[in-house]
C-alpha cells in the first residue's frame, strides 16, 4: 500500500471518529443545565468524549452533574480528573451557575441513559424503560426489550418487544426516538454481568498496550540496574474502571460577590467541615 492510500485511509478513520463524537443527542436540557451543556460539550468532544447529561441538584447543596463518557460508552476514573480539570475553569469564566456549587463528573453507569441512536443500537436486547413526550396508542410510560432501530438521527424509530403489555395490548409498540423524553436501562444480573466482563476486557486492554509499550522502550544500558522498587512510579496499581453508577466527585465551590449590607460574602463548607472565604 503507497503513502497516498495510507494517508485516505487515516483521514477516513479520523472522520469517522470524529463523525462518532460529533453524533447528536436526542434528549437534550432547559434552562441553567442547557447553558452548562452548551459550553461543556465542545471541550468534551476536543478532549476525546461524549456528553451524555448535564443535571443540577440542589439537594445537600448546589451540585452541577456531568456525565460523560468515551465513544465506547467507558469512563474511568483517570477521564474524570481530565474532564474536570478542563472543564473547572472554563465554567468559573462563564459563569453560569450563580450559587456556590461542587461539580461532579461521572460515569453513565450500568443503568445508563439512552441518549443517542448508537445507544439504542449498543443496547439492542436489553430491558429499558422508556418515557415519550406524545402518547403512542394512549400511553407514554413503556417498559420491554430494545429491538431494531430504523433510520438516523431524530427520524429514526425504535421497535420495543413490551415486558409491560396487558391482554389484550399490543406486545411490539414503535417509537419515534425524537419523541423520547428519557430512556434508561433497566438493572439485572444480566446487565451486571456484561459491565463487569467489559470492564475486565477493557482492563486487559490496558495492560496488553502497557506491555507494547515496555517492549518498544530503548534499553538504559548493558550495566546492571536496581529495581524500581515498592514506591516507585510503575508500582503503582493502574486506576480501575468506574463500576457502574460509582462518581467522582470534584469539590468546585464558587463565591460570590460582598453584600453591599456588611454582612461579608458567604462561605462555602467543605465534606471535612472547614470553611473558605
Amino acid at each position: 500500500m503507497d503513502r497516498e492510500s495510507l494517508g485516505r485511509g487515516s483521514n477516513g478513520m479520523e472522520r469517522e471518529a470524529q463523525g462518532v463524537l460529533d453524533e447528536p443527542r436526542l434528549i437534550e436540557e432547559t434552562g441553567v443545565a442547557a447553558r452548562v451543556a452548551h459550553v461543556a460539550q465542545p471541550v468534551l468532544t476536543g478532549l476525546g468524549y461524549r456528553l451524555v447529561r448535564v443535571k443540577l441538584s440542589a439537594q445537600a447543596g448546589m451540585t452541577v452533574q456531568i456525565m460523560a463518557e468515551r465513544p465506547d460508552g467507558s469512563m474511568n476514573l483517570n477521564d474524570c480528573e481530565i474532564v474536570s480539570a478542563a472543564l473547572s475553569p472554563i465554567l468559573d469564566v462563564e459563569d453560569l451557575v450563580k450559587a456556590a456549587y461542587r461539580l461532579e463528573i461521572s460515569s453513565p453507569g450500568i443503568d445508563r441513559l439512552l441518549v443517542r441512536v448508537s445507544d439504542f443500537r449498543r443496547a439492542l436486547g436489553r430491558e429499558t424503560r422508556i418515557e415519550m413526550t406524545t402518547s403512542v396508542a394512549g400511553r407514554k410510560r413503556f417498559r420491554g426489550f430494545v429491538g431494531e432501530v430504523e433510520g438516523e438521527g431524530r427520524s429514526a424509530a425504535l421497535t420495543l418487544d413490551r415486558s409491560d403489555a396487558k391482554p389484550g395490548e399490543a406486545i411490539k409498540a414503535v417509537l419515534l426516538l425524537r419523541d423520547v423524553a428519557e430512556a434508561r436501562l433497566i438493572l439485572s444480573e444480566a446487565l451486571i454481568r456484561q459491565s463487569l466482563r467489559a470492564a475486565k476486557a477493557l482492563r486487559g486492554q490496558d495492560a496488553n498496550m502497557d506491555d507494547e509499550a515496555a517492549k518498544a522502550a530503548p534499553c538504559a544500558g548493558a550495566g546492571p540496574r536496581r529495581g524500581p522498587g515498592r514506591f516507585a512510579r510503575g508500582a503503582l496499581k493502574a486506576k480501575p474502571v468506574l463500576p457502574a453508577g460509582v462518581r467522582s466527585s470534584f469539590k468546585h465551590a464558587k463565591v460570590t460577590a460582598p453584600r453591599q449590607s456588611g454582612a461579608g460574602s458567604p462561605k462555602t463548607g467543605d465534606k471535612d467541615g472547614s470553611q473558605r472565604q
